[in-house]
This record gives C-alpha cells, sequence and structure tokens, in this order.
C-alpha cells in the first residue's frame, strides 16, 4: 500500500482486524455470513476505512484495513 501524505507528513496506516464470537462459536453460516460482510463494509464507508482484504469464516471475520 502507497504511503499517504499530510503537509509535512508521511504515513501508511493498516490493522489487521478479527472478530469472534463468544466462545469462538461456528455460527456464520450462509445469510448471516453475507450480512455481516455487507454490515462491515458499510461502516467502513461512513467512517472512510479503506478495507484492503477481508474474509468472514464459520467462526470468526478477518478484515485488513488501511485509515
Amino acid at each position: 500500500m502507497d504511503n499517504q501524505s499530510l503537509s509535512h507528513s508521511k504515513y501508511n496506516c493498516t490493522y489487521h482486524i478479527v472478530f469472534i464470537p463468544k466462545y469462538r462459536r461456528k455460527v456464520m453460516y450462509g445469510k448471516l455470513q453475507a450480512e455481516v460482510g455487507q454490515i462491515l463494509g458499510k461502516v467502513c464507508k461512513m467512517e472512510g476505512v479503506t478495507i484492503i482484504k477481508a474474509a468472514t469464516m464459520t467462526d470468526h471475520v478477518h478484515m485488513y484495513v488501511s485509515i
């Protein structure tokens, strides 16, 4: 990812975020899996966060984002 810049600085701020249900239960299948992806996409868009990579598994969600 390229560095972004302000008037006196350059930065590259990325985060690896993992969401895990309580007790890592395997609850995200089919429709719920798609809804979770859409909701997280909308929230990131509203907050100005760029999703570089994202994956929804049955028991967790991985996101690699840039702010």
